[in-house]
């Protein structure tokens, strides 16, 4: 009865593989990485975000550029704190490589040290991706906790991509979470198997 037991959940947790594959059927589909022009992506977050015109992102640039700024040691490949249309492309084509369709994703949220129940959180991709890297969006539990997806879209999971993060919650017509986390938000993550907080955990702490 054990060995039976063993093999069932070997089987469930293949059918929830980050790799792609969906639902426990005999034919089971494989889901794709999102199309995006890996070269395009990168000339489009130079013409974005690089306001001096000297051909990277940096020092106050990046500030404004939260999704870049979460991801700068998987792109910044020479170390030297700016951010280039090569390394843009080449961590999208990276992405590419890894052949993930989407990965299961969830973060915390506290405001001023506690956590922060019935929020929303949104993952907005950065324009500069494309149109089919789609948004995700997840509701904050009493610990905070909130598990992304993409509305309407089965199975559940995020794409590996670049997201400016908004973080709102509303309590009678009345925003409680500041703007610089939402309507002008600085947050910002990656999504990749290797980004900065997927193995340990997506934490936002607001002030």
């Amino acid at each position: 009865m054990m060995r039976r037991h063993v093999h069932w959940v070997g089987f469930a947790l293949t059918c929830v593989s980050i790799l792609g594959f969906w639902g426990c059927s005999n034919r089971p589909s494989r889901i794709h990485p999102p199309g995006i022009d890996a070269s395009a992506a990168g000339s489009g977050a130079i013409e974005l975000y690089d306001t001096n015109k000297d051909g990277v992102i940096a020092g106050e640039e990046l500030e404004k550029a939260g999704s870049i700024k979460s991801a700068m040691a998987n792109i910044d490949a020479n170390g030297d704190g700016k951010v280039s249309a090569e390394e843009i492309t080449n961590r999208v084509q990276a992405w590419k490589d890894s052949k993930i369709g989407r990965m299961s994703l969830s973060c915390t949220v506290k405001y001023r040290g506690q956590p922060l129940p019935d929020a929303t959180v949104t993952f907005e991709p950065e324009p500069f991706l494309g149109d089919e890297v789609k948004a995700a969006t997840g509701t904050t539990d009493k610990f905070g906790m909130a598990v992304l997806t993409i509305p309407e879209v089965r199975p559940p999971g995020v794409a590996c991509g670049l997201y400016r993060v908004k973080i709102s919650k509303q309590v009678n017509g009345k925003e409680q979470v500041p703007p610089r986390y939402n309507t002008n938000t600085i947050l910002g993550q990656e999504v990749a198997m290797d980004a900065a907080g997927m193995e340990e955990g997506i934490f936002f702490n607001l002030q």
